[in-house]
């Protein structure tokens, strides 16, 4: 954070002698009541959400790094700097570890030996305290309906039928031969030591991407659930990728799978740069759009958000974005309580990169995010729209800890959702009763570890388009 947003910060929090906020919006008494969310337990019994790196950004974006080819080799070497990375503990491969066209005699996925030795590859991994994470996507292979279910008598034909786009059939989950087969492949997956599993193009939600998708995949993530579950090994399973948040659905995702993305893919496929500021309002907006549909449906939620790869890892012309909103990225992530897999180039990580991805403060604040999400609360009225100027607030917990942002996105560039114009330097003031929490509260600047003072009426702080500041709130 630069000098200037310190000075306007501290400025701007109503200390005593401070001066006021020019325009600011007079909150009046009727903010709606706060509803405080959390997160319990996931169905495959995680209690925070994932961290590590996968390698899906380099891929569509091989201009980053045009050495990387996607092969254990370079993948290894990405994945042991997550050793020098408190936390991030999760090495995922993307889509092509796999044959792409055909599974084994019994149509289970297999690994493309030319490029990757999965088995090897998750003990090099566990030998440094890391985990390894596949990518999946529904279905079985059309070429292999003719191929025998192992331990059945039944073709995988009898029970998966149709081309779903991806050369895939499509199963009929009211055959438990169809459980048998999502089980036969989990089985493998233990088998090899995988830890992590990613489920692909799932509809409703999904966008067809060119596919010929079905318009409802719901019943493979409940299928893969079980399979996960009876082989005894614990893995995670990440559904994918912009998926449908009505009651119905939320509620099959959030019984089902440990984590979902609420966006579609972030990254400048192709570019020499990972991501667009533009594409990242749109991620905030999705994860607002995602949590206020939470609120309405449940008390707790038992499935972490992942609002795809975070990008933020290398300086700010290869990640596409500044200094400040790479800052203002993180910041919501953490917010959020979000998965923290990275997509950057981890052997060129800059020392800002390096800051936001291990700073101490910033991690205790991700662990009290885990259990509690920050949800919009508008400044001024409390609402939980789309604006420009937002905050947001995760907790309080019982003992009155809580987490402020305040975040000024700029001009809306095409996909944020909120209608901003300005391009000017811009008070963001958040009230106790905007925020529906009372009293006095020691505030501090997690950033820039600096103590703020106790406040008895709430935050302000005057921030440029794309910056934001992350606060922590302790009862006074």
């Amino acid at each position: 954070m630069t000098g200037r947003l310190l000075s306007a910060l501290v400025l701007g929090l109503g200390v005593t002698g401070a001066a006021a906020a020019p325009n600011a919006k007079r909150t009046t008494s009727h903010s709606p009541q706060l509803k405080i969310i959390s997160y319990k337990e996931t169905p495959n019994g995680f209690r925070s959400s994932a961290r590590g790196w996968n390698s899906f950004g380099i891929q569509a974006n091989p201009l980053t790094l045009p050495s990387f080819k996607f092969d254990q080799e370079h993948v290894i070497e990405q994945c042991d700097h997550l050793v020098g990375l408190p936390g991030y503990d999760t090495c995922s491969l993307d889509s092509g570890w796999s044959v792409g066209d055909h599974g084994d005699e019994y149509g289970r996925i297999l690994y493309d030996n030319t490029t990757f030795n999965i088995p090897a590859l998750a003990d090099h991994l566990h030998s440094k305290g890391l985990k390894l994470g596949v990518y999946v996507v529904p279905g079985a292979f059309l070429e292999d309906v003719n191929k025998t279910i192992i331990h059945t008598n039944t073709k995988i034909g009898d029970v998966c039928h149709g081309n779903e786009g991806l050369i895939r059939c499509i199963f009929d989950f009211t055959r438990p031969e169809a459980q048998l087969w999502h089980n036969s492949c989990a089985d493998q997956f233990a088998k090899w030591k995988v830890d992590f599993v990613k489920l692909d193009f799932v509809t409703p939600g999904s966008p067809d991407n060119g596919q010929m998708l079905p318009p409802d995949g719901s019943g493979t993530v409940i299928a893969w659930h079980k399979a996960i579950k009876q082989t005894g090994r614990k893995m995670r399973l990440d559904i994918s990728w912009k998926l449908d948040r009505t009651q119905k659905y939320f509620n099959i995702w959030n019984s089902n799978a440990d984590s979902m993305r609420t966006d579609q893919d972030l990254n400048n496929s192709g570019q020499p740069s990972f991501v667009a500021w533009a594409t990242v309002q749109r991620a905030f907006d999705n994860y607002r759009q995602w949590i206020v549909a939470g609120l309405q449906f449940f008390d707790h939620l038992n499935i972490y958000p992942d609002m795809d790869n975070l990008l933020v890892g290398n300086n700010a012309t290869t990640s596409g974005i500044t200094d400040a909103q790479r800052q203002t990225v993180m910041t919501h992530y953490i917010g959020a309580g979000a998965n923290l897999i990275l997509g950057s180039d981890l052997t060129h990580l800059d020392k800002f990169g390096l800051n936001l991805l291990t700073n101490k403060a910033a991690h205790d604040v991700a662990d009290f995010t885990a259990q509690y999400p920050m949800q919009p609360r508008n400044p001024g009225t409390g609402g939980q729209d789309a604006k420009q100027l937002q905050a947001w607030i995760a907790g309080p917990a019982p003992n009155g800890k809580a987490v402020v942002v305040l975040a000024n996105y700029g001009p809306d560039l095409g996909q944020g959702g909120f209608n901003g114009t300005s391009t000017d330097d811009e008070w963001v003031s958040a009230s106790w009763a905007d925020l529906g929490i009372k009293g006095t509260y020691s505030v501090h600047d997690v950033w820039n570890n600096k103590s703020l003072g106790k406040q008895k009426s709430g935050v302000k702080a005057k921030l440029g388009p794309g910056e934001s500041v992350l606060l922590t709130l302790t009862r006074a």
